[in-house]
């Protein structure tokens, strides 16, 4: 079993700065990506950025070149960058982990933390 703490979530004006940190713990020896979802009141979850244990990066179109990912691998943790926030990216923040190994050859699983809450304001 994997869980996952996010932390750094809350209220910012617009052009502000946050940065979101996530941890996973638990049985692991491996997890292939890790990154972020959203989700805002009335639209469909989607994944805002992710990074592979080799450093590939992806991002949505609608943070490139305001949000930076990036990951420690020794420590399970996945942090998020947010830079030049706009109100639109007001959402509730999923840390996700995807395909998490409890030992070699084990069947990879993913995995979605509760949540953070992140308002920009006006």
């Amino acid at each position: 079993q994997v869980e996952l703490v996010e932390s750094g979530g809350g209220l910012v004006q617009a052009g502000g700065s946050l940065r979101l940190s996530c941890v996973a713990s638990g049985s692991i020896i491996a997890i292939d990506a890790m990154g972020w979802s959203r989700q805002a009141p009335g639209k469909q979850r989607e994944l805002v950025a992710s990074i592979t244990s080799g450093g590939s990066t992806n991002f949505a179109d609608s943070v490139k070149g305001r949000f930076t990912v990036s990951r420690d691998n020794a420590k399970n943790t996945v942090y998020l960058e947010m830079n030049s926030l706009k109100p639109e990216d007001t959402a509730v923040y999923y840390c996700v982990a995807q395909g998490a190994r409890s030992r070699p050859g084990g069947y990879p699983l993913n995995y979605r933390g509760p949540g953070l809450q992140v308002t920009v304001s006006s």
